[in-house]
């Protein structure tokens, strides 16, 4: 009887590979391969991070034993520093090791600070998972001396309540608002539409620059009426944000595959977004959503402008992205590949 522990953020941690191990969780695998889930991080001060990762070690030496697989989660920076530790401890006990990529942009992989730590964690894995074969092609070039054994699984889109009768002349960015999210191209692409389209307005979901973003705002001249900034959404709020929305938009210049997209595309909201990480592997420009290049701020602006001013382009774009939202990206076909990964390495 195989058992897989699972080593990765706390449920109570902000973030996708929180998101991604909580849909792992509600799949037939979880209870076929007995997952037990130990959270190795959660937000905090300092203290709170030392304790958190100190009682999560204790809790896998204690399991670690009875286990045949241990699927690790890492993101970047510090991340892969609590994971290099325990890898260590799993490949001690002669167990299977799952590195479970989930990068925040390439400059993360090759920062000097972190490559070699990356490359000593994935040099410990028997399989190492990444999130769309873009970043297989990424990690052969980054570390064209290693032949690691890769696989690629989506993120899955979350079950959510959809409900298109609430939708508002609403353009949703959703995520911290940081220079490499592009909250500030957005605002930029937004300013020369704003006029056309009184009547619409942009809703930041998330913390971060709130106050940078709210002078850019006045510096571009955009009606302080048409910016609203709600602070990080979460539980109903979070989904009333996301059913009020008409349009979707995330102008980011590094993705390892962004959980947002998937939000927006399961409550049937149009995405507009660029080709990062793993997105141009399963949509499709002018299909299934609309991509532009990354740093064009008149193509975004012209992008939103097709979208606002079309419903039916909008419902078109919905209408196609729905297929991935039952296929590639549903949950159950996501834990079904899992399922087949763990049953691999087994054998």
């Amino acid at each position: 009887m195989t058992k897989v522990l699972v080593v990765a953020t706390s449920r109570y941690t902000r973030g996708g590979i929180t998101s991604v191990v909580k849909a792992h969780e509600s799949g037939e695998q979880w209870k076929k391969y007995h997952c037990r889930w130990i959270q190795s991080h959660r937000d905090g001060g300092k203290m709170r991070k030392i304790w958190y990762l100190l009682t999560s070690l204790c809790e896998y030496l204690c399991f670690l034993p009875f286990y045949d697989i241990v699927h690790i989660h890492v993101g970047v920076r510090n991340s892969v520093r609590r994971k290099l530790l325990f890898a260590r401890i799993g490949k001690i006990f002669r167990k299977k090791i799952i590195v479970h990529f989930h990068p925040a942009s390439e400059r993360h992989l090759v920062d000097p600070k972190y490559i070699n730590q990356f490359k000593s964690l994935f040099d410990l894995s028997d399989l190492l998972v990444v999130l769309a074969p873009y970043w297989m092609d990424v990690i052969k070039k980054t570390f064209p001396d290693r032949n690691y054994k890769m696989d690629y699984l989506y993120n899955p889109c979350p079950i959510v309540q959809r409900d298109s009768s609430k939708q508002e002349n609403v353009i949703l960015f959703a995520g911290t608002l940081i220079e490499r999210k592009g909250y500030n191209r957005l605002l930029q692409a937004f300013s020369k539409i704003s006029n056309k389209y009184p009547d619409w307005r942009l809703e930041y979901a998330g913390n971060g620059a709130i106050e940078k973003a709210k002078e850019l705002r006045k510096e571009l001249g955009i009606p302080e009426n048409q910016v609203k900034f709600l602070g990080w959404v979460s539980g109903s709020e979070k989904i009333e944000t996301f059913q009020r929305a008409s349009i979707y938009c995330l102008p980011s210049n590094g993705e390892g595959f962004p959980m947002g997209v998937l939000d927006a595309i399961a409550y049937g909201i149009p995405v507009v977004t660029t080709p990062v990480g793993g997105i141009v592997d399963a949509m499709t420009n002018g299909k299934d959503c609309l991509i532009y290049d990354i740093y064009n701020i008149d193509q975004l602006a012209e992008c939103l402008d097709s979208l606002m001013g079309s419903l039916e382009k909008r419902k078109q774009l919905q209408e196609n992205a729905d297929k991935l939202v039952e296929g590639v990206f549903n949950v159950k076909n996501i834990c079904s590949r899992l399922d087949t990964i763990y049953s691999h390495l087994t054998d």
